[in-house]
Order: structure tokens, then sequence, then C-alpha cells
């Protein structure tokens, strides 16, 4: 068995690895769940010479359990419960609706954080490679790929470092691949599989974003003097 990743950035790099096939597209386009997801990102999209960009999910965490979600909510407006838990736990409507407009706020707030004004991608006809730090139920991520669809992308790569088997396999089937170089059978958190896994802060996420568009500036020049 692989043992875990040093960091987040180690993780991006072997995850990039197994992405090649995508190196030097112009239609590829890499979205990163913020904000762990964006250092992992950063290595994939620097690896493939693609464009980054964020993609702002937010998890619905069960009150007094946040750990534990019960559905997520997306850029667009896109909402996904998980019926399963919602009904096991009796999560009325009304504290559904409540979490969700906190969430709402947050994810709001990082709209206006991370992209300094920019507008949100445009995904029409492009093969976008969706990118978070790990897969545990995968709510957020199944948010993100309802909420990318609407755009009408021509393909929808979920590429993570390392996820619950099953949530890989239900994933494969709703998109059209995944890429998750480790899936151990005892998964149980994203965590335990990175040495370092202390949280990516704002910062962070702003300073990588500013660095790949700075790369993205620079190449046209690049290609005109080769």
């Amino acid at each position: 068995m692989r043992e875990p990743y040093r960091d987040r950035k180690e993780a991006g790099r072997v995850l990039a690895a197994g992405l090649s096939d995508f190196a030097g597209r112009p239609d590829v386009l890499v979205l990163a769940l913020p904000r762990g997801g964006v250092p992992v990102a950063y290595e994939v999209a620097t690896a493939l010479d693609a464009p980054l960009d964020v993609f702002l999910v937010r998890k619905l965490g069960v009150p007094g359990h946040a750990e534990l979600a019960f559905g997520a909510i997306a850029s667009g407006g896109v909402r996904l419960l998980n019926a399963d838990v919602v009904d096991a736990l009796g999560i009325s409507p009304e504290m559904v609706d409540a979490v969700a407009d906190e969430e709402a706020e947050e994810l709001a707030r990082r709209e206006v954080a991370y992209r300094d004004g920019r507008p949100a991608p445009d995904v029409r006809g492009r093969t976008v490679i969706l990118v978070d730090d790990g897969l545990a139920t995968g709510a957020s991520m199944r948010a993100a790929v309802a909420a990318v669809r609407r755009g009408g992308p021509a393909r929808i790569v979920v590429a993570v470092p390392v996820g619950a088997p099953s949530t890989c396999f239900e994933l494969s089937e709703e998109v059209d691949r995944v890429v998750c170089p480790l899936t151990p059978e005892r998964f149980h958190a994203v965590g335990l599989w990175y040495r370092d896994f202390s949280q990516t802060s704002d910062e962070e996420v702003r300073g990588l974003l500013a660095r790949a568009a700075g790369r993205e500036a620079v190449a046209p020049r690049r290609e005109r003097s080769s």
C-alpha cells in the first residue's frame, strides 16, 4: 500500500502523472474546489500547461456534526441533498434551508475573495478537470459536477489524489472519467492520507491563482519567441 502523501503539493504532482494525456490540449480547463483542492490543482494545471480557476462548492453539514454532510451547494444555485441522510436523521426542510442559506453566504464571500472581479470561467465545449484533495462522501464533488454540466462542457473529469473506493466508483458512473491514484479499502478520512493536511488559507488560494494567471499571461509570449 502506498504511504500517505507528504502534502497537497506532492499529491498534485502524483495526480498530474495520471492525467498526462491531457497535457498541452487547448480545450482543457482545470477547476479546483477550494480551499484544499487549490494546491493540488495548481500542480495539475502547471504540469498540463492548462488554465486554472476555482469552482465554489460548500458542504451542507448536519447541525452539531458539521463533518457529516447531508448535501452540498455550488455556484449557479445548485443544491444537492443526500436523501438517505436527511431522512435517517430527520432533518426538516426548514433546517435544510437554514444551513443552505448560511453556506450560501460563505460561498458568495469566497466568490468575491478568490475571483477579484473576474467572471466565472466559460466551460462550454471544454474538457473540465475538477480537482479536490480527496473524496469521502463525494457530496461537494457531485454538486460541482451538476453545476458544471449546466454550462455544456464537452467532457467532465474528476481528479483526486485519494478517495473512498465506493465513492470513486459511483462518480465514475456520472462523469466521463475519474482519476484517483489511491483508493485504500480502509479509507476512513481524506486527512489520514496526508502527513501534512493543514488548512489551506484564503491567502494561499489567492496566491496560487495569481501565479497560475501569471503563467497563462506569459505563455503566448513564449510561443511567439520559439
